[in-house]
Formats: structure tokens, C-alpha cells, sequence
């Protein structure tokens, strides 16, 4: 299929350096320090540009069985461009992704003054787009990620009480991850108490207190792939007021996933959540979007925004994507990893959709 559509565009020769896409159609992650890259052509076997450090690396994880290896006293964009020459590919129609973050700028005009005779096409795009479907591999390790984030956020719940140090709690979280197969060290992001809606803030020091409510978020990766899921917790029994916003974020919600199925306007799917949460007053505004794509996450880029529910999201729902749904309000959130089947919305996050209390006792 990518040839396919390098085909299609026009392109003898693609430079694959983006990690996801090194990920998805090589098998190698490599390290971020240098440049590293695949050289794909239209015809023939590709050719990946490591780095000596990563050589065993990509032996263990590759089915790329061609490769060159190079030194950290080297450039490896000239060696990049050294090897298309010597491969007679240095009039050729090079596609670039030039949505990648390792193709900088510099990279880009070092590449194309070392190959004044190559035409350098635009290739941005088209590998994301393809990656939107997974495989039943792929929904494999997404299964099982989401069942990182289920045992894991229960560890959390379990580690929440009174003068407890918000560290307590993320370490439990990070243990419990690990030992459930996670590839990745930023497991989660948690916040409480007055924080508790600061959905992306760092790490404290807070003890916890009578009637914080703790934000816990999971972002545990498995093989690259990564699942998410939200919920709050709450020390002390909740008063009627944050259950019933709790209960009325969750019903939302519920509504969105039952539109979610193959042939579904994303705008329309993210207005069904978004005005009813206006509606109940449960925000003064909604500026963020209600769910992003998920699959291969690598470094640099946290989240993969190549879809998003916004109210103006003009694009149609497919049966083999997963995305990251989520609502918050008042210091609570809640989210899922949704795969779209056939049949409609499945949650491969598999916890229970709730305030949870950090006695141990659930509302």
C-alpha cells in the first residue's frame, strides 16, 4: 500500500525518518540523539541508516535485513545523501516527510544541497492517513495496553487516602504499569486537590487531604502502542453536588459513544457530547477537542492528532480506528480508548465509568 502511494505521488524514493512510521513499516524504534532513517524505493529493498549504538537494536526489532551502520563521529546526513548517490538514486524523485520532527529544516536544505539533481517532493500526510486502521495485531496491543490502564488506575485508587503524599500514589501507579508489561516510563499524568483540573500540570508534592479529588490519567505505552483512560478520585464521601456532576459527565458521554459507528459524522459525534455539557452548565466554554486518534506514539509527540472531534471536524467515522474520548469539568475527568467496529463504539478500557472513592467504596 505505501508504495502504492508513492506511486501515486510520484516519488522513486521515499526518506522514512518520522519514528512511528520507522516503527510501523520497519520495526525499528531507534534513539533520537542522531539522525537515523529508512531509504525506501519503488522497487527493491529498503535500506535503513543507523546508528552503530542502535545496530543490536534494530537486529532484535527489524525485519529490514539491509542496512549501514554509522559512527557518532559521523554526519549521517551525509551519509544519507552519499549512499542515494551511490545507489544511483541521486536523480530520482525523493519524497520527505516534511511533517516529521527529525527532518529539520537544516536537514532538509543539507539534503537537498548535497543532491542538487534530485527533485525533493512533499510526502507529508500520507503515512499517517494509513496508519488510521489497525490490524488485529495492532488492536491486540492496544487490548492489552488498555488493560494497563485499568490495573494501574486501580492501583492508584487503592494507594489515595488522608496524608497521603501524591508520589505515593504515582509510584504505585508506575509499579503496578511496569509489572503489567508497560514499555514506557511517563505512565500517567496526576494532579489533585486544587490542581485536579489542570489536566497536563506536573507532578507535586501535595499531601492529600479530606476531600481532594486526585486526576489520574494513564498513558502507558505496549510494544509503542499506547491506550488511555481517565478518572477522578475523591477522599471522602462526596457531597450530592459532585456526584451528580460526576453522574451527568459519564451519561454525556455515554450518549457520545453510542453515536460513535462506522459512517458517523466526527462533528456531529463531538457536539452530542459538547453542547449537552454546555447545556447542563457544567462549563462557561469548551475549547478543547473530545477525542484524538491513538496507536503508535513515539517521541517527541505525545498524542497523535492526525483526527480530532471538534464541533467543525469535517470526516466520517471507519470501522478499525481508536481514538482517545474524553470529558472533564469541575476537577473530574473521565476518558476511554474506543475501538470504532462494525457493530459501533467498543471501549477497550474496561473500568468502571464513576467517581471513585478512595475508601475503597465506589459511587
Amino acid at each position: 500500500m505505501l508504495r502504492t502511494t508513492m506511486q501515486l505521488q510520484g516519488v522513486e524514493l521515499l526518506i522514512i525518518d518520522q519514528f512511528e512510521h520507522l516503527a510501523y513499516f520497519t520495526g525499528h524504534i531507534p534513539t533520537a540523539a542522531m539522525y537515523q532513517c529508512c531509504l525506501l524505493p519503488l522497487q527493491g529493498e529498503p535500506l535503513m541508516v543507523v546508528r552503530n549504538l542502535d545496530g543490536p537494536m534494530l537486529e532484535e526489532m527489524s525485519w529490514v535485513r539491509s542496512s549501514v551502520l554509522f559512527s557518532d563521529s559521523d554526519d549521517p546526513l551525509a551519509l544519507v545523501a552519499q549512499i542515494i548517490g551511490q545507489r544511483g538514486w541521486h536523480r530520482s524523485a525523493i519524497g520527505v516527510e516534511t511533517d516529521s520532527h527529525f527532518l529539520l529544516a537544516r536537514r532538509l536544505h543539507q539534503l537537498k544541497s548535497a543532491l542538487p539533481e534530485a527533485r525533493f517532493l512533499d510526502f507529508s500526510g500520507h503515512m499517517w492517513e494509513q496508519r488510521l486502521y489497525k490490524s488485529p495485531r495492532e488492536i491486540d496491543y492496544l487490548r492489552h495496553c488498555s488493560h494497563i490502564c485499568d490495573s494501574a488506575t486501580l492501583a492508584g485508587v487503592r494507594a489515595v487516602g488522608i496524608s497521603v503524599n501524591e508520589r505515593h500514589v504515582a509510584a504505585e501507579i508506575t509499579r503496578c504499569a511496569l509489572e503489567e508489561g508497560a514499555d514506557n516510563t511517563r505512565l500517567l499524568l496526576m494532579q489533585s486537590g486544587p490542581r485536579s483540573s489542570t489536566l497536563h500540570g506536573g507532578l507535586g508534592q501535595r499531601i492529600l487531604q479530606r476531600g481532594d479529588i486526585v486526576h489520574i490519567e494513564m498513558v502507558p505505552h505496549y510494544r509503542g502502542y499506547t491506550a488511555r483512560s481517565m478518572r477522578p478520585v475523591i477522599i471522602g464521601e462526596p457531597d450530592a453536588a459532585t456526584l451528580t456532576v460526576a453522574q451527568q459527565l459519564v451519561a454525556c458521554q455515554d450518549a457520545q459513544f453510542a453515536a460513535m459507528r462506522p459512517g458517523a459524522h466526527a462533528g456531529e459525534v463531538d457536539r452530542l457530547l459538547r453542547d449537552a455539557v454546555l447545556k447542563l452548565g457544567l462549563r462557561e466554554t469548551y475549547t478543547n477537542i473530545s477525542g484524538y486518534t491513538l496507536g503508535l506514539v513515539c517521541i517527541p509527540r505525545t498524542s497523535d492528532f492526525t483526527r480530532v472531534f471538534l464541533p467543525d471536524s469535517d470526516w466520517y467515522l471507519k470501522a478499525g480506528m481508536v481514538f482517545h474520548m474524553y470529558v472533564w469539568a469541575q476537577g473530574m475527568a473521565f476518558s476511554e480508548t474506543v475501538l470504532i467496529t462494525d457493530r459501533g463504539a467498543e471501549r477497550l478500557t474496561q473500568l468502571e465509568r464513576h467517581l471513585f472513592i478512595a475508601s475503597g467504596e465506589s459511587a
